[in-house]
């Protein structure tokens, strides 16, 4: 559906909720386009095609609010869906910190991003991608047996306005691939690893070759792994699991988590938590970006800026509701779906690079791990202990030697991010995004 046609639909939904009684009113669609298809052992096993969407619209009555969504837009529907939403808001409970943005507080200038590719992509031409993918997993020596391989693309249109006179639309595209093989057998043992590729435009992704070579590649070097003894070491994270760090990070800035007290970061704003060389930023603007967007989820900017400046935090992530409880700005965070009330989160992030190679980073290691895969969810968020299952390699004298497994890593997330010295390795892929890092003095359980 063209965007004037969803905005004319919204703003009559959000007419019609303030013809019914309601003081305030959002409502946001969501259309997409989807194929998606799974191959294993060279035979497609399934193939999916979905077009549709909904649309949620949300109703103030003072201090009260609704949230009701529809996949239904007769006008039967988005009736019933107009009188439900305005007798819930009559009767669920006050909440002071709800509400639309004000006038003043709303976007304006919206940029124009790349974030679309304009191909649709065939069904045959990700079936192809799929198998060529897991052909190369499993032409790798030492691999027996394979979990399947996937392939998909989608588009999607948002839409979103309010009765304070907000009204934007954009779309947006994303495709991936990813296989995940098996290595070794029953009398050796087995190991299993993966690997993943995603981009906004199609062409961006990595080949379907390398993806299968990587994830093939990654499950023999597994094979034969030992036991080590609990000692503190040097621990090195793989760029794919370092991302997780980052994401540890963000979610104890979070403006809900800081609002109930809940974060072990809750009272850090304007210290430094990371080391002072260290800066993470985010970009929301990023061209083929895969978070990008042009404004929050309540019509409010979003800009580019760092999280962590120096090694010095500098901000929260906050929606409206989160700012209010705060009694600060709101930051542009918000997130949107069509059935619940605003939520928040960032968009493209990423931990910047340092100056040396992984392999000098582990270098001057006598004895420590370099991880490769974490296990289980064993973070605090309150206090910040942490504590995983790891899988990885061995180091000694400064290079990788044997696989090692059945091992714990726990420290806690306050002093592990002081002592994080990032390598040169970026990539900027997944929308969270870290080079390899180093963490010195954490606590390795194992035998």
């Amino acid at each position: 559906m063209p965007h004037a046609d969803l905005l004319n639909l919204l703003s009559d939904l959000i007419t019609d909720a303030r013809k019914s009684g309601a003081d305030a009113a959002d409502a946001l669609v969501v259309d997409g386009t989807s194929v998606s298809v799974t191959s294993r052992l060279g035979k497609l096993e399934q193939l999916e095609r979905s077009e549709g969407g909904d649309i949620g619209l949300r109703v103030l009555i003072g201090k009260r609010q609704a949230i009701v969504s529809s996949a239904d837009r007769s006008k039967e529907a988005l009736k019933e869906l107009v009188e439900r939403a305005v007798a819930m808001a009559r009767t669920v409970p006050e909440d002071p910190f709800c509400g639309i943005a004000e006038p003043g507080q709303l976007a304006t200038n919206l940029p124009a991003l790349d974030i679309c590719d304009p191909a649709e992509i065939s069904a045959e031409t990700l079936i192809e991608r799929a198998q060529v993918c897991e052909a190369a997993a499993r032409d790798v020596k030492g691999v027996t047996n394979s979990e399947g391989a996937s392939a998909a693309w989608g588009k999607s249109q948002v839409a979103i306005a309010a009765s304070n006179g907000f009204a934007r639309a954009y779309e947006s595209s994303g495709s991936s691939m990813s296989v995940s093989v098996i290595a070794g057998d029953s009398d050796h043992g087995m190991e299993t690893d993966y690997d993943y590729t995603t981009a906004v435009y199609f062409a961006d992704m990595k080949g379907p070759a390398e993806v299968g070579l990587n994830a093939g590649t990654r499950a023999v070097r597994k094979l034969g792994g030992r036991k080590v003894s609990s000692r503190k070491v040097p621990v090195i994270f793989d760029a794919r699991v370092a991302r997780g760090l980052v994401s540890h990070f963000l979610g104890a800035i979070s403006g809900s988590s800081i609002a109930r007290g809940t974060s072990f970061l809750k009272d850090a704003m304007g210290t430094e938590v990371f080391a002072p060389g260290i800066n993470i930023f985010e970009d929301p603007h990023r061209n083929r970006g895969l978070r990008s967007k042009p404004c929050d989820g309540e019509g409010l900017a979003n800009k580019p800026s760092a999280l962590i400046d120096k090694g010095v935090l500098t901000t929260w992530i906050l929606n409206l509701s989160s700012a209010r409880q705060l009694k600060l700005a709101p930051t542009g965070h918000a997130t949107r779906g069509t059935g619940s009330p605003p939520g928040s989160g960032t968009t493209n992030v990423w931990l910047e690079a340092g100056s040396v190679t992984p392999a000098a980073l582990m270098s001057d290691i006598k004895d420590g791990l370099f991880v490769t895969d974490l296990v289980g969810q064993g973070v605090n968020g309150v206090t910040g202990d942490y504590s995983r299952g790891a899988v990885g390699f061995w180091i000694e004298n400064g290079v990788l030697t044997y696989p090692v497994h059945e091992i714990t890593i726990a420290g806690n997330l306050k002093d592990m991010f002081k002592r994080v010295t990032p390598a040169n390795d970026l990539e900027l892929r997944y929308g969270i995004d870290a080079p390899t890092v180093r963490i010195d003095g954490l606590t390795l359980a194992g035998t």
